[in-house]
């Protein structure tokens, strides 16, 4: 069986990109689990609202700052996760995209080597581009465009996951790095341009339901309470005699780097999404067609064998389960 190493030991928790999505629910669960957190934000993509209810605690703090700028702190754990992840949002600035994957990723590596902290990369399976494999193993190095449109986030990624294996070989930084395929749930923003949060918007005001594409392309969606386990798994993961698997080497026994897939291995249509999104909110909208995005991906699914091997975790929240409590989530909001 797998067991957590450190974890139970309280600790202090650097988390980059705090207040966005992932980041919230992150710093959520460590607070409720004992940990002292500083949650380091820009506002570009991230909200405060999603923290509001962390900011009275005594072991909570909230930072405003920008990873592109250096900044020195006293950490145990060190999450990075700060970056625009959605088209829209990494489109908008494509420049300053890629300064927050390598000028943040080598400001929290330079950090993590001071203070001797280890240090999780939030990668993500946009590394694999429009795939030629599938379902994507982590050995797969991926089909990317290096200058097309999304290639700003795209390569920004690849490049951040050079260096955190670079500074592991040259520096001796502890890293883990996660790759994570799509997530969703309460507290993504409504304007990001996503599949689940546009459906369910759209659903939700009866308005028209976006579609690009004819709607066969697949993703696979992992709902965010099975992605924080996850997340936290890989970072305290660190006993050898769990890897049972014989491709693993010896340099890995005292803690397995990655990078690793994070995300569901069930793979659905875009269409199908729709469709339930429909019926779980109860919405009158008809889907409508528009043209596919430039280098958007066919198929996206990830090969959890590892994840599952290692770490003995895999997602347990079926998606319409995930779809029900995300749905009531965006209610809410936009009644409010």
């Amino acid at each position: 069986m797998y067991r957590y190493h450190a974890y139970d030991t309280p600790k202090r928790i650097l988390i980059t990109g705090g207040a966005g999505f992932i980041g919230s629910h992150l710093c959520e669960r460590f607070i409720n689990d004992g940990h002292e957190v500083i949650c380091l934000d820009n506002y570009f993509t991230g909200n405060k609202e999603n923290v509001s209810h962390l900011m009275n605690h005594h072991r909570f703090e909230l930072i405003r700052h920008d990873i592109t700028e250096p900044i020195l702190m006293e950490a145990d754990w060190i999450f990075n996760l700060a970056c625009p992840a959605s088209p829209i949002h990494y489109q908008y600035n494509p420049v300053k995209t890629i300064k927050v994957n390598v000028l943040g990723a080598l400001n929290m590596l330079g950090l993590a080597k001071r203070v001797k902290a280890r240090i999780l990369q939030a990668s993500t399976s946009e590394i694999y581009g429009d795939p030629d494999v599938h379902p994507q193993k982590e050995e797969y190095w991926g089909n990317v465009n290096p200058i097309g449109k999304r290639s700003c986030y795209d390569e920004g990624k690849r490049v951040a996951e050079t260096l955190f294996f670079d500074y592991m070989r040259q520096n001796k930084v502890d890293i883990k790095v996660v790759r994570i395929f799509n997530t969703y749930g309460p507290r993504m923003r409504s304007d990001d341009g996503r599949v689940v949060s546009n459906f369910i918007v759209q659903a939700l005001k009866n308005e028209p339901i976006t579609m690009y594409g004819d709607g066969s392309q697949t993703r696979s969606f992992c709902y965010i309470d099975d992605m924080i386990e996850g997340l936290i798994r890989m970072m305290d993961y660190e006993t050898g005699e769990y890897i049972r698997e014989p491709d693993y080497t010896k340099q890995y026994l005292s803690g397995y780097p990655g990078p690793i897939n994070l995300g569901n291995p069930h793979e659905v249509s875009i269409y199908s999404i729709a469709k339930l999104v429909t019926e779980l909110a109860g919405s009158k909208s008809e889907i409508v067609f528009r043209p596919l995005p430039e280098d958007d991906p066919k198929r996206r699914c990830p090969d959890i064998t590892k994840a599952k091997g290692i770490l003995e975790w895999q997602p347990y929240v079926q998606l319409e389960e995930g779809l029900r409590k995300t749905v009531e989530y965006f209610r809410k909001k936009i009644i409010s």
